[in-house]
């Protein structure tokens, strides 16, 4: 099938800004991919419908991150059901972590979660994240953790996993990985970013064997503002526009 075939009949069906959103999900599909966080097919990234609280889109369970386009990914509700004709299935162990996420969190656009090597090291620590680098501190000032309930296939634990997000923007989750949130993609990509890039440091510094250093805890609490100050109060935003044009260098073809 075609490009022009693929975009044609689902771009028609859907609102201007939903085929925004879906263009920035499928850009930000590839971007995990070129980063080199995706899982093989496993894994997902979610975002709200624009104008619902209870449609949202999410991998097409079986196409690897760099394949992904606006057209191919899938439209569901709350309760896992297709709301949009599609020849793809969910991931059920995806759909009961993000629809988690999406029923409790309205301020939450987008829901990331990855499988990395890095993250998942950090997520076997007792003591999790530790304020060892700069980069750590933005993800330590919006981040919770939740322990690990086996494969993600019981909505009797959706409730325990919101209450350990609370009103944080990033989770650890125990032994498993990681998971970030934002009002747009790009929040929610560079929430990612940094939480990812501190796991990677953290497990550099301790591959070393010498006695580290934290950053003080008054340090710290004044992260939050200057978080604001360095992206110019745009978050995400500052940087998507140079990750999309990266990404059409490197991988076009998400648009369609």
């Amino acid at each position: 099938m075609s490009s022009a075939e693929q975009t044609g009949p689902v771009k028609s069906q859907v609102s201007a800004d939903e085929w925004r959103t879906r263009v920035d999900l499928a850009a930000c599909y590839r971007l995990i991919a070129m980063h080199g966080w995706d899982d093989l097919v496993f894994t997902h990234i979610s975002a709200r419908v624009p104008g619902t609280q209870d449609h949202f889109l999410i991998n097409p369970y079986g196409l690897m991150f760099e394949e992904i386009t606006a057209s191919s990914l899938v439209k569901v509700d709350l309760q896992g059901n297709k709301v949009m004709d599609s020849p793809y299935p969910v991931n059920p162990a995806g759909f009961t972590i993000h629809s988690a996420v999406h029923e409790a969190r309205h301020d939450i656009a987008c829901v990331l979660h990855t499988h990395t090597r890095a993250g998942i090291a950090i997520s076997t620590q007792k003591n999790g994240l530790r304020p060892l680098s700069q980069v750590s501190l933005f993800p330590l000032a919006s981040l919770g953790y939740h322990d690990y309930e086996g494969v993600a296939l019981n909505a009797e634990e959706k409730p325990r996993l919101v209450a350990d997000l609370g009103d944080k923007m990033a989770l650890i989750l125990r032994n498993h990985g990681l998971l970030t949130g934002g009002p747009t993609i790009a929040d929610a990509f560079l929430a990612m970013y940094v939480l990812e890039t501190a796991c990677q440091i953290q497990v550099m510094a301790q591959s070393t064997g010498q006695e580290l250093t934290e950053i003080s805890p008054q340090i710290l609490a004044g992260i939050a503002a200057q978080s604001k100050e360095v992206t110019k109060g745009m978050g995400g935003s500052l940087a998507w526009p140079g990750l999309l044009r990266k990404l059409d260098r490197k991988n076009p073809g998400y648009s369609d």
